[in-house]
């Protein structure tokens, strides 16, 4: 992996900002990120100060956002709850004689706080092509919402999918999910919810694809993106999905890009490891082409490693 996200031209990662072996201390238990200066910890970790320019990659989909929005047939703002962010837009696959449709669940990034799903229609036009129903969810956001919160409406927002598919068309076992940034947490949520101790099998969840996750959220608490999200280390600890027990198994992806910041790039290898001991046997990759907020365009170029990887998910048995 060495340092992929440590290079390239202006507005992304910055070659002067070097973490290397040498400046960690791999003898003692502090976290990765504890020797690291103010500065260098909201680069390493605030992916806007890391890609200054990110406001350009949401501007350049628009044209591919309106086009899903104006094109597809849509059930937008159908409630899974009573909060006025409990909801989600399905864009069902047209019906056809396979019988009822796999159903995929998109999570938008925005680091809890930021985003809504009325800007990633574009994720459902390649997906409907391929005869997958998609959902793009909203969820709580910070500060309105602890991340308990957020992380508890969007397991909610999978429980609902999950109850209601069959009236959109979709299979209710055979739902799979991906998330970028807060949004593959949020994936990785569903994944570490105990759905059995409420009589549901996790196995309708049948393949995950995580994009640019951030999984353990305490080094969030030391970045200038805490003063919204207001993490302490009770809740950080508690969503902390490196730790905790998997329990919907799926076949799994992870993906990050090779433009993003080292200590970036070592959560999505960290939680991999971690899908290793649970007894999975996840892919991860880094493409080198991509930063933080551009890696979405996969999802909208026909072909790319994202995009086959979420409609291989989405169609396993």
């Amino acid at each position: 992996m060495g340092q992929a996200g440590l290079s390239g031209p202006v507005g992304r990662a910055h070659p002067r900002h070097r973490v290397t072996w040498m400046d960690m201390d791999m003898t003692s238990n502090q976290p990765l990120w504890s020797g690291l200066s103010a500065q260098e910890h909201e680069f390493q970790y605030n992916p806007q100060a890391a890609f200054p320019n990110y406001a350009e990659a949401q501007v350049g989909r628009q044209a591919a956002n309106a086009e899903a929005r104006a094109t597809l047939a849509c059930r937008a703002d159908l409630a899974y709850g009573e909060h006025p962010l409990h909801r989600v837009d399905v864009y069902p696959a047209a019906a056809g004689a396979a019988g009822a449709a796999p159903v995929h669940i998109f999570f938008h990034g925005g680091y809890w706080r930021a985003q809504d799903k009325q800007n990633f229609a574009f994720v459902a036009r390649r997906l409907v092509e391929a005869g997958i129903t998609t959902v793009v969810a909203n969820y709580e956001l910070c500060p309105a919402s602890t991340l308990d919160g957020v992380a508890t409406s969007a397991i909610a927002a999978v429980d609902w999918v999950r109850r209601e598919a069959s009236g959109f068309g979709g299979d209710p076992g055979r739902i799979s999910l991906s998330g970028h940034s807060a949004g593959a947490h949020l994936t990785a949520e569903a994944m570490a919810h105990d759905w059995a101790a409420r009589g549901v099998d996790p196995s309708f969840i049948v393949g995950a694809v995580l994009i640019s996750g951030i999984y353990d959220p305490r080094p969030v608490m030391a970045t200038t993106v805490n003063a919204q999200v207001q993490l302490t280390e009770e809740i950080a600890l508690r969503r902390d999905v490196e730790r905790r027990p998997v329990f919907a198994k799926c076949p799994a992806t992870v993906f990050v890009g090779g433009l993003e910041p080292w200590q970036w790039i070592d959560q999505s290898y960290r939680y991999a490891h971690h899908l290793h001991r649970s007894g999975m046997n996840p892919e991860v990759h880094t493409l080198p082409r991509w930063g933080h907020f551009d890696i979405l365009n996969e999802y909208i170029e026909p072909g790319t490693p994202i995009l086959s990887a979420v409609v291989k998910r989405a169609k396993q048995a």
